[in-house]
């Protein structure tokens, strides 16, 4: 049965002005990741280079999430999202600096330029931190709880759909304009983000409780997540997921040498996964999942690690392409799955610190996994990693499974 529930959500001011600044700003951190990774390859020409800049932006994200939650939910979101988008703004303009001066006037070396990147995307680990789950947190107070479940596919249908749009068009940019002139367009970008945030209520924190240190509240935090089975087996199967199956951080690689399809090439594969969750995370806003959401997330998990290690064998464009659309459709119904999930279980008063955790075990997965498919690539060989990262994320769904029976029967 076809619902009209995402019109309804729509109609809500706030919430739409909250989408709009959100697929900006995703539009634009997809366009910069794009970026990073041709430009790091270009320079260097090893995968090891390119898993150095998920592990640069995710130590600081990391280790400072905890602490995020515990401001979000002590803070006004709005102030803190403005703040957070432009301090982003600040950090990328200094990547304009190698861009148009690095070779010419201040002769930089091409190492000189990587070392430079990475402290920057360094520095943004920290911005990252913050920004990942103020959005989030502050969709409960936009709508009913009611329409909360439809509110969070849209959340993610805009993510997605500002993914596609920025993994492609960065590919696109690089081609058109090069490196340099895509910098300007990524911060023109955040800067336009940050107008529809202006926009948005200011929501005080109605759970601020001066008494409470910060590590007890960040322990209050950890200990709710523990103890709801639910919300832990989800974000271990996101985290361990895609840790092994992010094949997508070794695209540079087969679009240069396995393929051979150059920049545009790179832009569309780049896009593929996305291409496919934007797809069925839009489906999923209309002809929502009535039953059985756990079991199909187990599914949905295993099927796109088969998806992973198809796409690692293939030297077709088009069979890689379509694999890769194919395990966005099945990410995007974890996601959606995953973040109803957490939503639905987390009361409002610690939203913000189960939502920092949350971004703890994405970054984990997203970060960490180009790490780790640089690391594997090294050892085994690109071909061969991307395999054992597929057959990993199969193994883990069916471990998960297994141990986890209240996520296996969940149902919403």
């Amino acid at each position: 049965m076809i619902s009209l529930q995402p019109v309804q959500t729509l109609k809500i001011p706030e919430f739409r002005n909250l989408m709009a600044g959100r697929f900006f700003l995703v539009l634009a951190f997809r366009m910069l990741a794009t970026l990073m990774g041709w430009w790091i390859y270009q320079f260097t020409k090893d995968p090891f280079a390119i898993g150095l800049i998920g592990l640069s932006e995710v130590i600081p994200a990391v280790s400072t999430a905890l602490y995020a939650g515990h401001v979000i939910d002590n803070s006004e979101k709005k102030r803190l999202l403005l703040i957070c988008n432009y301090a982003y703004v600040l950090l990328i303009s200094l990547l304009a600096i190698p861009a148009f001066f690095g070779h010419q006037l201040l002769h930089f070396s091409n190492v000189q330029i990587s070392y430079y990147i990475y402290a920057v995307i360094f520095l943004t680990g920290f911005c990252r931190a913050f920004i990942g789950p103020i959005i989030p947190s502050m969709i409960p107070r936009i709508v009913s709880r009611e329409n909360l479940p439809n509110a969070i596919t849209l959340n993610q249908a805009t993510f997605l759909t500002a993914s596609v749009t920025g993994h492609a068009l960065g590919g696109f940019l690089i081609h058109w304009i090069d490196i340099s002139g895509t910098i300007l367009v990524v911060v023109s970008v955040m800067i336009f983000a940050s107008i529809f945030f202006w926009f948005l209520d200011r929501h005080p924190s109605e759970n601020r409780d001066l008494t409470l240190g910060v590590v007890k509240s960040m322990k209050e935090g950890l200990a709710y997540i523990y103890k709801t089975k639910e919300i832990l087996g989800a974000l271990c199967l996101d985290m361990f997921a895609v840790l092994f199956g992010g094949a997508v951080a070794m695209i540079p690689v087969f679009a240069t040498d396995i393929l051979k399809v150059g920049a545009e090439g790179f832009g569309l594969l780049n896009a593929a996964s996305d291409i496919g969750s934007m797809c069925i995370i839009v489906a999923l806003s209309f002809i929502p999942l009535r039953k059985n959401q756990g079991k199909i997330l187990l599914a949905a998990v295993g099927g796109f690690g088969l998806c992973i290690i198809g796409f690692g064998l293939s030297q077709l464009y088009w069979l890689s392409f379509f694999l890769l659309v194919l395990s966005g459709m099945l990410d995007g119904i974890s996601v959606v799955i995953r973040g109803t999930i957490v939503q639905l279980k987390t009361p409002d008063h610690i939203r913000g610190r189960v939502l920092s955790v949350n971004s703890i075990f994405i970054m984990s997965s997203n970060e960490m996994g180009q790490f780790e498919s640089g690391v594997a690539a090294k050892l085994l060989g690109v071909v061969r990693s991307v395999i054992f990262g597929g057959t990993m994320t199969v193994l883990i769904a069916l471990l998960v499974g297994t141990t986890v029976p209240k996520l296996r029967k969940m149902n919403y």
